[in-house]
This record gives C-alpha cells, structure tokens and sequence, in this order.
C-alpha cells in the first residue's frame, strides 16, 4: 500500500493561552487515527506523518473531526506535503536580497489560493517596512520589527483575502522540511 506523508500546520492551539493541546496528546490523536511515524515538532500544531490517503481533504477532515470529538474544539488545519515544503523554501524572494534578516521571515499557509482580485485588497500603508509577496497559497512575510508587531497578521490576511491562514517563521518551515527529509520512503 502507498503511503504519503504530510505536513499539517494547525491554526490557533497554544496561542495566550486558548485551545491549549500538549503535543504528546495530539500525537496519540493521529495514532489513533490511523497515521503512522508521527511526530510533532514545537507547541503550535506542527505535525509530520503518514498516511495511505491521498486526498488532503478529507484528511483535514478526519484530523478537524478528530480533534473536535476529543477535545471539544475546532481549528483550521492545512495540510502540505514534502515538494510542498521544497517549493516554498527554494521559492522564498527574500532570502537573497542584501540585509535580510532570516530571523523576520514567516510564511503564511493560506486554505487555498486566493482569488486574484482579491490580491487587490492587499495594500498596506506606506512607510511600513514590513513587506508581503503572495504565491499561490502561500505568502512570504519580511517583518523587519517582528511578526508580534505587523498588521500582516492571519487575521489580515483571512479579511482580505477570505482564506483561513496560520504562519510559521522562517526557522520552523526550514525544521520541518528538514525533519521530512530525513525519513525513510
């Protein structure tokens, strides 16, 4: 039997407090849904495994329902895969440009990718140094003065966009496609 192996980021768990889930916990959810070699990585709903199931859909699905039963709440979950991973940190344009910070970069995984007229409603004012570049169903973020600061927030993002979001920096998309190359296909 094929099996593929995923990424899912979940939105909105440990975050001040709120929909508070110890990993180890999340980790045994999965198991007992059926997924295998899983591991979690950070607080904030980080989750590599595998699966026979091909369809992201229904796997969001079967993890959101999941989650509901057994702990009584709902969260967006976005699921990517490894080439996934591969195109966004190969694709990232900030990361050659002269005096960037590797510290201030984030992506935003967004549910689906916008509409292009939405894209419109994406101006931000000028004089702020914080900077956006949208791809597909991911943005890339250069927030100079840190991620807690900037209006490029998901809540943004989701307004104008109508799209659920949840953002990763840098350090923690480079460490998860790190940690899906070293298993075993």
């Amino acid at each position: 039997m094929a099996m593929y192996t995923y990424i899912s980021l979940l939105r909105g768990i440990n975050v001040s407090g709120q929909k508070r889930l110890l990993m180890s916990e999340l980790k045994a959810l999965y198991e007992t849904l059926g997924f295998q070699q899983v591991i979690t990585y950070v607080q904030s709903g980080n989750v590599i495994f595998d699966s026979p199931d091909a369809d992201r859909l229904e796997i969001s699905a079967k993890i959101g329902n999941g989650i509901q039963q057994t702990f009584g709440y709902r969260v967006p979950i976005h699921i990517r895969d490894r080439i996934d991973f591969q195109r966004i940190i190969q694709g990232n344009p900030f990361i050659h440009r002269q005096g960037i910070n590797l510290e201030r970069l984030y992506v935003t995984f967004l549910s689906a990718p916008p509409a292009e007229k939405s894209l419109t409603n994406l101006d931000i004012s000028a004089g702020i140094a914080d900077e956006f570049i949208s791809n597909g169903a991911e943005i890339y973020l250069h927030i100079p003065g840190g991620y807690g600061r900037t209006i490029l927030s998901n809540n943004f993002f989701e307004k104008k966009l109508d799209r659920v979001a949840t953002t990763r920096n840098w350090k923690t998309v480079n460490t998860l496609f790190d940690l899906l190359s070293t298993r075993d296909y």
